[in-house]
């Protein structure tokens, strides 16, 4: 067994355009007051992290390292959701997810799949500048608008959106390999790898391939009513992140997993701070820690009622308290008595014929 380590912060939520939120530096001397000594960073935004710089220069990345060190923060893992979300997008979502990419390639799926297959490049490449060994992201999307059986199921069309979106991640996984860093996926509605059936499916087109990983988000399998905590014995050997995020699914004679299309505030499933709702962390922390996960515990902080500030402060503390330093030596050893082989068949009843 390994003690996990963090608390770690998800800094996509907090990014802003006033100070302590504009900038890497002040957001890791927020987050180090807080008592977070990770973070993980989202690759989208040149303000917070210079993902082409990164890519090429050894000295951005050791003086990046640098910087972090005198806060006492290090990096977990960089993010690329939004550039992942672009590497398979259906048409029915070209308009809005237009407005994640630069404005040289809207309009333009192809060439926004390209900017995005190159940006996850950097990225694999940025990691091992870093001295990273996992790296967070989205899987995009093809076969997502037919998720619900009507019209009825099209076994083809999946079959061809599953091979597709193998197709564009293989190459990219690849490269990822070379820079010795592994891609967890989070599995997340609204992405075609949203739960374990998906994944497996995916995993099985890509050759199981070794770079392939899961990034553990309880609230979105909460949010599906999935056994979150059985998900951790069927994949735990594919976990290699962990996101600490809460939510609580409360049934109602109005609706249901689906929303409504209502407010956060009013759908039978929503997300909550750390500690504000249903999700079984103490067990969490436990799998995890009995199958060896040695990752950062990293909270996403994204809820319909606290504020963000409120969520931080809470946050830190709320991971510490959870983390379970590993014992390394069995609580019953004093009792251990030396015994051989002939006092053992002797306890047996064991009886030999020599």
């Amino acid at each position: 067994m390994k003690t996990i380590q963090g608390p770690g912060i998800f800094l996509a939520q907090f990014i802003g355009e006033k100070a302590p939120f504009n900038s890497l530096e002040s957001l890791a001397e927020w987050a180090s007051s807080l008592g977070f000594t990770y973070i993980q960073v989202p690759t989208i935004d040149p303000r917070i992290f210079d993902l082409d710089l990164a890519a090429t220069s050894q000295t951005y990345c050791d003086e990046l390292v640098a910087m972090l060190q005198q806060y006492g923060i290090q990096i977990s893992e960089l993010s690329t959701h939004i550039q992942g979300q672009l590497i398979a997008v259906h048409p029915a979502y070209d308009t809005v997810f237009d407005g994640f990419a630069p404005v040289s390639v809207r309009g333009n799926p192809q060439k926004r799949q390209q900017w995005a297959v190159e940006q996850l490049i950097k990225a694999a490449k940025a990691s091992q500048r870093l001295g990273l060994v996992t790296h967070v992201t989205f899987s995009g999307a093809l076969a997502w608008p037919y998720f619900y059986p009507w019209p009825p199921h099209n076994a083809q069309l999946f079959d061809e959106a599953f091979a597709e979106l193998a197709l564009r991640w293989l190459p990219i996984l690849n490269v990822f390999d070379e820079c010795g860093v592994d891609v967890c996926y989070e599995l997340h509605p609204g992405e075609d790898l949203h739960d374990g059936v998906t994944f497996e499916r995916f995993l099985g087109l890509v050759d199981n391939h070794p770079r392939c990983h899961i990034l553990y988000d309880p609230s979105h399998l909460l949010l599906q009513q999935m056994d979150y905590l059985a998900f951790i014995d069927c994949y735990h050997q594919r976990i290699r992140a962990f996101h600490v995020k809460d939510a609580e699914y409360t049934p109602n004679g109005r609706s249901g997993v689906y929303g409504g299309y209502q407010s956060w505030v009013e759908r039978a499933g929503r997300f909550r701070s750390l500690g504000d709702g249903q999700i079984d962390f103490v067990s969490i922390f436990s799998k995890l820690t009995q199958y060896g996960f040695s990752g950062v515990a990293t909270m996403e902080w994204e809820c319909c009622l606290k504020s963000p500030d409120a969520g931080a402060k809470e946050g830190a503390d709320f991971i510490a308290n959870h983390i379970i330093p590993v014992v390394d030596h069995a609580f019953d050893d004093f009792a251990v008595v030396d015994t051989n082989l002939q006092q053992i068949r002797a306890l047996l009843g064991i009886v030999s014929d020599k």
